[in-house]
């Protein structure tokens, strides 16, 4: 049996009575994995800086009142090691160790890591949850059929996941950033895209409906969350290889996010693509602290 890691490593600075694996409810997966980022590296340091990050996150929500690592218990899984394990190979071993978890019924936050290491997650929580629908927050649709000759790019990383999943049932919110070929991907296979262009312009506003209200209609009862750092605007969230003007703010996505917990099971989400910049603390803690704030609403 692998042990979780302890206090000084684990996300919130968690004492053992509430950070064991055998007792916690949620489990943190670190996947350090990063071989194809295109623009801006550093995704591999992501999943570390989150952790460390997370110790400055009160365990306390002041939302929805609750501590709720007490409640659940959060184990962190010591980071997954990748030597000279690529692609196919790398995804397979972030597969395994996620369906194990959720198979023992844990609630897995896999942290990233460039995105290509979300099909793997989602493929395993696809497996037990037939009726499975994505939520994509990103600035870049993701739906290459391959970038740079490598189908396994962070590129393609929905291109693989519409290979298993109804495309029908992979929801977007925020992209603002794709090629032809992915926008009539879109079109053709009934994708629920959401750009940021139409959410900016108050399209998807209708009266007493707000645009999330649609994002949630758009979603089956059993919601993983795939989240692009990069989906966030860049002037408050600037750590990311390949960043996006026009993004997302902190107050919207957390809106989106609330009603999806209300109103939907969220069965397990992953938060990829933070590349941390030296001296820049705000975005390692935003991230760490939309972990915490996904957590208070899925569960």
């Amino acid at each position: 049996m692998v042990k979780a890691l302890d206090i000084k490593r684990n996300f919130l600075g968690i004492e053992k009575q509430y950070s064991a694996i055998e007792t916690s409810k949620i489990v943190v997966l670190p996947v350090p994995y990063e071989h194809t980022v295109s623009y801006g590296g550093g995704t591999k340091n992501g999943p570390d800086a989150i952790l460390n990050a997370s110790h400055q996150v009160e365990y306390f929500d002041e939302e929805t009142k609750r501590e709720i690592y007490r409640e659940h218990g959060i184990a962190t899984l010591p980071p997954l090691a990748f030597v000279k394990k690529r692609d196919e190979t790398a995804l397979q071993i972030i597969y395994d160790t996620v369906f194990e978890m959720v198979e023992r019924q844990k609630f897995v936050v896999t942290l990233g890591g460039e995105h290509s290491i979300s099909s793997a997650a989602i493929a395993a929580h696809a497996k037990l949850y037939p009726d499975l629908s994505v939520l994509q927050f990103d600035a870049h649709s993701d739906l290459r059929p391959e970038y740079r000759g490598n189908k396994y790019s962070h590129a393609s990383v929905m291109a693989r996941v519409c290979e298993f999943l109804d495309p029908r049932r992979l929801v977007q919110v925020g992209i603002r950033a794709q090629c032809k070929e992915e926008a009539e991907f879109i079109r053709d296979h009934g994708i629920n895209t959401f750009y940021a262009h139409d959410i900016r312009r108050g399209n998807y506003t209708k009266v007493l409906k707000y645009w999330d209200d649609f994002v949630v209609e758009k979603l089956s009862e059993n919601v993983y969350i795939s989240f692009d750092i990069d989906a966030f605007d860049p002037s408050i969230m600037p750590a990311t290889g390949t960043p996006e003007p026009g993004g997302l703010f902190w107050d919207e996505v957390l809106q989106c996010l609330r009603k999806v917990g209300r109103k939907k099971h969220i069965v397990g989400f992953d938060l990829v693509e933070l590349a941390p910049i030296k001296g820049l603390h705000h975005a390692d803690v935003t991230a760490a602290k939309l972990v915490s704030k996904i957590l208070n609403y899925a569960l």
